[in-house]
């Protein structure tokens, strides 16, 4: 019956793909952008977003197309300088950026808020304009904000580890873990190319794609877990390849189905959605990828020795 197969395969069933046959060259590619991507987070550095460089930040919306130029000068009329304007979302919505002042100064709240009165001044100058928002962080609650975001991350990567050690050996734990700290070096140099602010939303993004790319792994794992027992005398390289390939329909279908999901918030969703798809979509593409060409073969380099000591030698073409 046509009900019993699916209507859409990614690949043809029984494909034999040598995907083993390119792992140094996956894990040298794979390296020299985890070291790039390293290099750019000290130079130039992320774009630290309000939540972790603190700062004073102002939504406002104009009558027809906003005139940066006008607002500009609005806001100097008003003694406010050093202020980032900027367009977002739609040709009518303004983003204002300002530094708060020094926490050090005693009357720094009132000054922060004179600060924001100001901005709100200015704006209503302007025919048309008003103010939607004004939020302001000062840096003390910002470092903790990006302490308590690291400590998030890092406590995930841990509980991943602990969750893989604990249902597969010790050899699919390490190359699971060692395979997210390379996605998530890649994702860090990706968001400091396109120089998406860094904030507490772009840390939402990052845990979900080790959550999204965690779970492409352990169903590759499981095939190789599987395929272990079935098959006791093959050559590991030829069963990871095997498991690959087996579970190849099924991973592009879940990215695939994700991808698209995650690319009309990218396209449509506006300043406040739209970093956090992309960099889903950046994720998800590198989590597939990963799964193949890293984890894969970092569990065939640490596990070749361990997991198949009855193996029979491999056939050398």
């Amino acid at each position: 019956m046509i009900l019993d197969r699916p209507l859409l395969r990614f690949v043809p069933r029984g494909t034999k793909i040598d995907f083993m046959r390119g792992r140094f060259i996956g894990l040298a590619t794979s390296a020299v952008l985890s070291i790039a991507s390293l290099i750019l987070f000290f130079h130039p550095g992320l774009t630290l977003g309000l939540d972790f460089r603190g700062g004073i930040v102002v939504e406002a919306h104009t009558q027809g197309p906003a005139d940066v130029s006008a607002i500009r000068a609005a806001l100097a009329a008003q003694h406010v300088t050093a202020a980032g304007v900027q367009s977002f979302g739609g040709p009518d919505d303004v983003l204002i950026r300002l530094d708060t002042p020094s926490q050090s100064d005693p009357a720094h709240e009132a000054q922060t808020q004179a600060l924001v009165d100001s901005v709100r001044h200015a704006i209503g100058t302007i025919p048309g304009a008003q103010v939607l928002r004004a939020d302001a962080v000062g840096a003390s609650v910002s470092a903790e904000l990006f302490r308590n975001g690291m400590l998030a991350l890092g406590i995930s990567l841990l509980m991943i580890l602990a969750y893989i050690w604990f249902r597969f050996e010790w050899e699919f734990a390490v190359s699971a873990v060692v395979t997210l700290v390379l996605d998530l070096t890649k994702t860090v140099g990706f968001l400091v190319l396109t120089h998406f602010e860094f904030d507490l939303v772009m840390v939402a993004a990052i845990l979900t794609i080790l959550g999204y790319s965690t779970n492409d792994k352990v169903v590759v794992y499981d095939r190789i877990r599987e395929n272990l027992r079935k098959y006791r005398s093959m050559p590991l390289a030829e069963l990871i390849n095997l498991s690959i390939n087996e579970t190849l329909s099924r991973t592009l279908g879940t990215s695939s189905t994700v991808f698209l999901a995650a690319l009309p918030l990218a396209l449509f969703g506006g300043a406040s959605l739209s970093g956090f798809a992309w960099v889903m979509l950046f994720g998800i593409v590198v989590g597939t990828s990963s799964s193949i060409f890293i984890a894969a073969p970092l569990l065939l380099l640490l596990g070749e020795k361990r997991l198949r000591r009855n193996a029979r030698p491999a056939v050398r073409k």
